[in-house]
């Protein structure tokens, strides 16, 4: 399996004093948090580009949209994340720890066609974190002074692989309709056994088999594998409508990871995807109050792909030596993560519990 890898941030320096510019969260600007400065993002006006994808399936990756980017691996926790050449310090984005450059080794990758800009800014994202600690059962008392450091809250993009297609299926299968019997059957009423009718359903099944076909635009496939840490399925909530054409500007001041699944494992799980469409297409034409499809021939035409980056916030925090995480949808402020349980806060609560029910049940007795 490949290692993490993680495409580090993307640093622009401000024409005026020299300081970093970067990317102001749901704007399409990047700034200069000193001196003021602001640079609008020049989108392109044509859009996004797809792919055409049996070019790069054939080839194994057509080096027309790719570009070379320096690599550099964690020890700590094994991922591998890219540095500038202009780089003199980096952090892992997952467990904070430093980076060695003189380590940095060279590789390709293919360029993203789109990115799903962030649409607020790291201050944001820690009130919501403040938030969901301050809310959550039975935490420690002390953990709000351990988890709420927001100097190692990362912004970081995400890889997706999205695909397009011209979809075309033949199926056969069975349509069933309802309908319903008086069944008799016999009950106890004031201990006396009567007899009495009530209506159960059945299901009329015939034979039916069709042609189908339509667009099937953007499956997404996640194009990372995180072997530590993964991003919990819960945030995957994205509104891809709000995509705009890849430009550098939007990655700078943030993470980018690099995709870890090749364009060909990509390829396959969305044509799984496609035969769940198709089916779910068919069940649609064939009718009735339920179906069955037992057998799709299905042919994929005029496939398209690019590669995508999507927005999450990112941290690790320290409690009682255990490492925990938390992520933050970067669209959407989705939240989610893993955390610590007070051992004494759920003892004392039982306690009460059956200090609650020995009570009710010793008054019941006596009375």
């Amino acid at each position: 399996m490949e290692e993490e890898k993680v495409v580090s941030e993307l640093k622009k320096a401000c024409i005026n004093c020299g300081a970093e510019l970067r990317y102001k969260p749901g704007t399409s600007e990047i700034n200069c948090e000193y001196c003021g400065h602001h640079e609008a993002i020049q989108v392109d006006e044509n859009g996004f580009q797809e792919l055409e994808l049996k070019p790069y399936l054939d080839e194994m990756g057509s080096q027309s949209h790719s570009e070379e980017i320096m690599m550099l691996h964690c020890k700590n926790c094994g991922a591998n994340q890219h540095v500038e050449e202009n780089y003199k310090s980096l952090h892992c984005v997952y467990c904070t720890m430093p980076l060695i450059i003189e380590d940095a080794y060279k590789e390709n990758w293919i360029l993203p066609g789109a990115v799903l800009p962030f649409q607020f800014d790291q201050r944001k994202s820690h009130q919501i974190f403040s938030k969901w600690v301050k809310n959550l059962w039975f935490a420690p008392n002390n953990l709000k002074k351990a988890a709420l450091d927001p100097q190692n809250t990362k912004g970081l993009y995400l890889p997706y692989w999205t695909f397009d297609a011209q979809l075309y299926a033949d199926y056969r299968g069975e349509r069933g309709d309802y309908y319903y019997v008086n069944v008799p059957y016999t009950t106890t009423v004031n201990g006396k056994t009567v007899r009495r009718t009530r209506q159960e359903r059945r299901t009329k099944w015939s034979p039916a088999s069709g042609a189908i076909s339509g667009f099937v635009d953007d499956t997404l496939i996640k194009a990372s594998q995180q072997r530590k840490n993964p991003i919990p399925k819960k945030l995957s909530n994205w509104n891809l409508d709000d995509l705009e054409p890849f430009d550098t500007s939007f990655l700078a001041g943030f993470v980018t990871e690099k995709y870890t699944i090749p364009l060909k494992d990509g390829h396959l799980s969305s044509t799984k995807e496609a035969e769940k469409i198709a089916t779910t297409w068919a069940c649609r034409d064939i009718g009735g109050d339920t179906q069955r499809v037992h057998k799709i021939d299905m042919k994929l035409e005029e496939e398209t792909f690019k590669h995508i980056l999507l927005p999450v916030y990112i941290s690790a925090y320290r409690y009682n030596g255990k490492k925990y995480n938390f992520f933050i949808n970067g669209q959407t402020g989705n939240i989610s993560g893993n955390r610590p349980y007070s051992f004494w806060k759920i003892f004392f609560l039982i306690i009460f519990i059956l200090i609650v029910v020995g009570t009710i049940v010793w008054l019941s007795e006596a009375a």
